[in-house]
């Protein structure tokens, strides 16, 4: 008995793509509400409220509401010790700041805890790119076109000094 070919699966109606910013924040929603955060945009968007000095030695930690409100709550911030009574004097600002982002009045306001953060250290410089081998400055040096022998330099140069293959940070 002769087989008969299969039949091909309805095609699927295709809907407009998406952005991936956009698919990110459900993504992200999930972990966030976990931690007691309902609005990620105080995480994504600290640096815009309480600038970018304060935000390498504070971070938000979670943002609380009485029972069976979504206003009105509680913004609780660690912060390195000698920041939080610096953070005292601007609060009226960063309640003000998290309001506008988040679109409505829902910090009222703001508890520090203070020696609560344990910020990260900025990372370690890049080294800086050696001398290049004969080989490739020999090679280099056929190129006509200046702007692209810079770039194949620069490159040059910087897997000069690098180590093993590239690492994604």
């Amino acid at each position: 008995m002769p087989k008969t070919p299969p039949t091909p699966a309805p095609e699927r109606p295709r809907g407009r793509t998406r952005v991936i910013a956009d698919l990110v924040g459900d993504v992200g929603a999930v972990a966030f509400r976990r931690f007691g955060f309902t609005h990620s945009a105080l995480i994504e968007r600290w640096p815009e409220i309480v600038g970018e000095t304060y935000a390498r030695h504070c971070r938000p930690l979670r943002l609380r509401f009485a029972r069976g409100t979504k206003e009105g709550g509680t913004l609780a911030i660690a912060a390195t010790g000698a920041l939080a009574p610096m953070l005292r004097h601007v609060e009226p600002q960063l309640i003000e700041r998290a309001n506008r982002i988040l679109g409505y009045a829902a910090v009222a306001r703001i508890s520090i805890e203070q020696g609560a953060a344990a910020m990260a250290a900025p990372p370690p410089p890049p080294p800086l790119p050696g001398p290049l081998p004969e080989s490739a400055t020999s090679s280099l040096k056929a190129i006509a076109d200046p702007e692209l022998r810079a770039t194949l330099q620069s490159l040059a140069e910087a897997l000069a000094t690098s180590s093993g293959p590239p690492k994604i940070r």
